[in-house]
């Protein structure tokens, strides 16, 4: 495949991969996606890749969230049941930081926004530029945190600290994030791709694939099965919120710059969302 929105290169034992859409502060998208997913695959294939870390390019952010360029019908496209059906039939073919047998350390060098938290979320290790500003802000959106974040944030963090940041959405700077447990180091930003530099070279050069393989399978056994569950259980509540109103004012008071105006409440939602299938 040749990328268009990443950047993918391999050096000593490590893969270096690059969320290229700087001017749109690495802003996320269905190629994006395509394309990560096929560089994890190339990674996990690749027996001289031993460790990978994943950045953002430019000095603004590591991923601002997913792009609203398609404005009120940003999440719709999740909408039907049939879609959700699609999406897990092909969930074979992706692969995800959690799922690799190489560690994946994420190197947040700027703000990082929605799924650009709840990706890295999935990696092993995260080191956070220590003024970068981080959100989990999809309630504020009209949506749902996705990608198994009810999991891993609260494993990471705890569940109250879990709770504060998935229910208010809030923002909070790299430094609090460190001290939540959600990074693991919060560094000036200049500081932050040379230090997942060296702990993916540390790992290249100092420590047995297979060793480092199955030890990694074990840590994600702990909460994979859990994670795996959680994103099959989210997938059909996030594809009917992404169709409803407060989707669409969710993304169009952030445009717009304004208090959002929301129109449902929990009684809004149909039992349906939470069968187990």
């Amino acid at each position: 495949m040749e990328y268009q929105q990443i950047l993918f290169e391999v050096d000593a034992g490590v893969a270096t991969i690059t969320l290229n859409r700087p001017e749109q502060m690495n802003t996320w998208t269905g190629v994006m996606a395509a394309e990560l997913w096929d560089a994890l695959a190339r990674c996990d294939q690749d027996d001289t890749v031993r460790a990978v870390v994943l950045t953002g390019a430019g000095d603004r952010a590591f991923c601002a969230g997913a792009d609203l360029s398609g404005g009120g019908d940003t999440f719709s496209a999740r909408d039907t049941e049939r879609q959700t059906r699609e999406e897990r039939a092909d969930e074979s073919t992706r692969l995800y930081p959690n799922q690799i047998s190489k560690p994946v350390i994420a190197a947040i060098n700027g703000h990082a926004v929605g799924v650009g938290m709840t990706y890295p979320m999935l990696a092993d290790v995260r080191i956070a530029a220590e003024n970068a500003k981080l959100a989990f802000p999809f309630v504020r959106r009209g949506v749902l945190p996705e990608l198994g974040s009810h999991v891993t944030v609260a494993q990471v963090a705890g569940l109250s600290n879990a709770a504060e940041l998935l229910l208010t959405g809030k923002t909070i700077k790299g430094r609090e994030a460190a001290e939540m447990g959600i990074v693991s180091r919060a560094l000036p930003q200049e500081q932050v791709l040379p230090a997942a530099m060296e702990i993916a070279r540390d790992i290249a050069q100092n420590t047995a694939p297979a060793s480092v393989a199955v030890a990694k399978r074990f840590l994600w056994e702990g909460v994979g099965a859990s994670v795996a569950d959680m994103m099959n259980k989210e997938n059909r509540p996030f594809a009917w919120l992404g169709g409803q109103p407060d989707a669409r004012e969710g993304v169009m008071s952030f445009v717009e710059k304004r208090p959002p105006q929301w129109s449902m409440s929990a009684k809004d939602i149909p039992e349906d969302l939470f069968r187990d299938d």
